[in-house]
């Protein structure tokens, strides 16, 4: 497969597919609204969530050679510490030794992407804003410093992100699908520094989470010793970001809801008002791909497809998953671009929107369920099921975070465990009524020989 490749977006979804198709012979342009990732400030300028990378994104980034290459900049994280009132406790990710997320700064990641991409011959433009998409050539008309240009290209990837330009221009006068949904909730991030002493101020190696029906807090560690804290909270409300404009209402509320983050965050205070409330969205889409009768394409990757709420962290690594999969039909597809489009989106599209549906009701649990002691039962009986029978029964966050099964195939296998769990469990309690019943029975029949 070769020819010319046009890629809108040079984030992280954007900068990989780039690297991916220069790497099967392509000619690749990418163009990108922003501003070179590398330019000093920049990192700074950046509002996003940290990132949590699993098996879905590591055998990406293996499969491109630069797994090897990022690990110095990620830390692992074994499990999640809850912040509970009554002080902290660990839940283990897994069992195995592998079976941990990694920590990375969404800023390093981009850069060893396009850096990697330039090295393979990639051409990036700065600065370039996406204005229109012409799929009967197909072509794309983007507004830079100079001005209006066309881009005309073999294979068009829209990787540029959940509001995506692509999308939008791709489905004009098409039968498209389109649902976006925005979450009630936004988010803040604050950063918990390093202390004096120059150590981190908590355990490092973990996931560290602050669960509430009013507020949740999700912190990710840093290679540095910090941590990326992302505050969600509701939008409307006295205990939202429209409530909480004032820095004594700021501080009473966390002193109440989150007190031990005015020990780990001293300057709280000014970090949550300096910030602007970003908005959480989903988006589901169909159809992802356009082909022409010359045999040239348009497809849709990462968030341009399908954006999901961060609450299962597989925003990220659905998307260098998406990048994996369309490359392995390339592959197998040789010379038939619109077979190779058209499997990419059969294979990936039914699975993404079962993601949607995960991530949303991860949201409940990490906000909700983390204080609950059933719910902390039924993991610990997961896990020790998954210890006893490690082919046979495995959890479906195991399945999701440190495994490739295609999503929807991991959501059924979860279902089909949950049923066996709950039969067994309606067994034990007729078997202990049985006995409660078998017992009484005979303490009767007992007092009456006695009598």
């Amino acid at each position: 497969m070769s020819g010319q490749a046009l890629v809108a977006g040079a984030g992280l979804a954007g900068s990989l597919t780039a690297v991916y198709l220069a790497r099967r012979g392509f000619a690749v342009k990418v163009l990108e609204r922003r501003g070179d990732p590398r330019t000093p400030g920049v990192r700074e300028q950046g509002r996003s969530i940290n990132l949590g990378l699993s098996q879905r994104g590591i055998v990406a980034l293996r499969e491109v050679g630069l797994l090897d290459r990022l690990r110095p900049l990620t830390v692992p994280m074994r499990g999640r510490v809850v912040h509970l009132p009554d002080g902290l406790r660990f839940q283990p990710y897994g069992l195995a030794e592998d079976q941990i997320l990694h920590s990375v700064l969404r800023h390093d990641l981009n850069v060893a992407l396009v850096d990697e991409a330039e090295r393979l011959g990639v051409e990036f433009r700065w600065g370039h804003r996406v204005t229109a998409v012409d799929r009967a050539k197909p072509a794309v008309t983007a507004t830079g410093p100079g001005g209006a240009e066309v881009h005309t290209a073999d294979l068009v990837v829209g990787a540029d992100g959940a509001f995506s330009a692509v999308r939008t221009h791709l489905g004009r006068g098409l039968r498209v699908d389109l649902h976006q949904e925005f979450l009630e909730w936004g988010y803040k991030e604050l950063l918990i520094p390093v202390g004096d002493d120059g150590r981190p101020r908590t355990e490092l190696r973990a996931l560290h989470v602050w669960p509430g029906d009013d507020g949740l807090i999700v912190a990710h560690p840093n290679a540095d010793g910090s941590l990326t804290a992302t505050v969600f909270l509701p939008f409307a409300g006295e205990h939202g970001f429209a409530g909480l404009t004032e820095p004594a209402k700021v501080r009473a509320f966390f002193a109440r809801r989150f007190p031990d983050t005015l020990t780990l965050i001293p300057d709280v205070v000014e970090q949550f008002l300096d910030h602007e409330a970003a908005s959480l969205v989903t988006v589901r889409t169909a159809p992802w791909h356009v082909t022409t009768d010359e045999g040239r394409g348009v497809v849709l990757v990462g968030d341009a497809a399908h954006a999901v709420y961060p609450f299962f962290g597989q925003g990220m690594n659905a998307a260098f998953e998406d990048c994996s999969v369309l490359d392995r039909c390339l592959a197998a597809h040789p010379g038939d671009l619109p077979g190779a489009l058209a499997a990419f989106e059969a294979a990936r599209r039914p699975h993404t929107d079962v993601l949607a549906e995960l991530s949303k009701r991860n949201f409940v649990e990490l906000r909700d369920k983390l204080r609950s002691p059933l719910f902390l039962v039924r993991k610990q009986a997961d896990l020790a099921l998954h210890r006893l029978f490690p082919d046979a029964w495995v959890p479906l966050y195991t399945l999701i975070a440190h495994t490739t099964v295609p999503y929807g195939e991991a959501l059924a296998r979860s279902r089909r465990q949950d049923r066996l769990l709950g039969a067994a469990g309606v067994g034990l309690a007729g078997a202990a009524l049985a006995g409660t019943a078998l017992a009484t029975l005979i303490r009767g029949r007992c007092r009456k020989q006695v009598n």
